[in-house]
C-alpha cells in the first residue's frame, strides 16, 4: 500500500483534480511587500506549482519515490496541494483517495495494459481545456490469465468516457 500511496500522490502532483484553489482573504495582510486587502480573492495555481523546477526536480517526470517516507521531510507542505490545505481543505479528499486506490487495484488485478502505437509518448496536454490530452491515449487491455470476466473493460469505459475503444 506504501508505495500505491506514492504513485497516487505522484499523480495527483502531475495532474491535480483542480488547477487552482481560491480562497477569500480575511484580513489585510502583507505578503512580500505587496499588500492584500481583506476581501480579496487570492488564486493558488496548483497545477503551476505542482511544476515549479524550484520545487520539484524534473517536474514533468513521474516518480513516485517523491513522496517515499525518505523524502517525505524535504517536501514543503505548500507546495503540494491536490486537495488543498488546513480547515477548508476538500471534505470528499479520504473518499476520493480510497476510490481511485480501489478502482485502480481492481484493474490492475484484471489487465495488464500496453501503450499502442498511436499513443503519444511522452504525453502532451492541451493548451486549452482542462487537462486533456493532445492526442487520445489508446491502450490495450490484456486479460490476466485467471480472470473470467471480460465484464470489468466495459464497466471502466462506462467509468471513464474519455476512454478509446479498446483495441
Amino acid at each position: 500500500m506504501e508505495y500505491l500511496d506514492m504513485v497516487m500522490n505522484e499523480t495527483l502532483r502531475l495532474y491535480p483534480v483542480g488547477g487552482r484553489l481560491e480562497t477569500i482573504c480575511k484580513t489585510d495582510v502583507e505578503v512580500n511587500g505587496v499588500l492584500i486587502p481583506k476581501g480579496t480573492v487570492v488564486m493558488v495555481p496548483t497545477f503551476a506549482l505542482h511544476k515549479d523546477p524550484e520545487c520539484w526536480p524534473e517536474p514533468e517526470e513521474f516518480h513516485p519515490e517523491r513522496f517515499s517516507k525518505k523524502n517525505q521531510g524535504s517536501i514543503n507542505p505548500y507546495t503540494y496541494l491536490p486537495f488543498g490545505d488546513g480547515p477548508r481543505n476538500c471534505i470528499g479528499m479520504r473518499f476520493a483517495l480510497m476510490n481511485m486506490k480501489l478502482a485502480l487495484v481492481r484493474v490492475l488485478q484484471n489487465f495488464s495494459f500496453q501503450p499502442c502505437e498511436e499513443t503519444q509518448i511522452p504525453l502532451k496536454l492541451r493548451k486549452k481545456g482542462f487537462f486533456q490530452p493532445e492526442k487520445p491515449i489508446i491502450l490495450r487491455a490484456v486479460l490476466k490469465e485467471g480472470t473470467t470476466s471480460g465484464v470489468d473493460i466495459k464497466l471502466i469505459m462506462m467509468l471513464c468516457p474519455m476512454t478509446q475503444e479498446v483495441k
